[in-house]
């Protein structure tokens, strides 16, 4: 009776089809992906406009007006010290910090008669833009 000895595995042949297979996969699935996180910040953005945009709505229910562009949303953190004072600010504020955009970025506020708009640059953090550099603001659906 003899026994084998045969020693069990893989043979690189194997091991290198199954790495190409890997890579090839890896190739085309790879870019849906990173596609899906781009679009899932974009989603996040436009979110915390809103959030935002709430928040304005209770300070200008309490105060009458928006808050100036040199006010800006901080405005909704912290009391104004510049004019116009608003008159019934709840005290603790409107938010408990203002977010920065899904890449990091302050977002912006502008005011001008009567009507406001925020902005967040997208990932490039400048105006215009394409794809995830674009810009993302609360002109764009979201009601002022």
């Amino acid at each position: 009776m003899r026994v084998r000895n045969r020693a069990t595995g893989f043979t690189l042949i194997e091991m290198l089809v199954v790495v190409a297979i890997i890579a090839i996969l890896g190739a085309l699935v790879g870019p849906q992906i990173l596609d899906r996180v781009g679009g899932a910040r974009s989603e996040t953005a436009k979110t915390q406009i809103k959030n935002i945009e709430s928040a304005l709505q209770l300070y200008k229910l309490d105060n009458y007006r928006y808050p100036t562009t040199d006010q800006g949303i901080e405005a909704l953190v912290t009391k104004p010290t510049s004019s116009p004072e608003p008159r019934n600010w709840k005290k603790g504020g409107y938010m408990k910090q203002m977010p920065k955009d899904p890449w990091g970025n302050p977002f912006l506020y502008f005011y001008d008669n009567g009507e406001y708009e925020i902005i967040s640059y997208g990932a490039d953090g400048e105006e215009g833009g394409e794809g995830d550099g674009q810009d993302i603001s609360s002109r764009d659906g979201a009601s002022s």
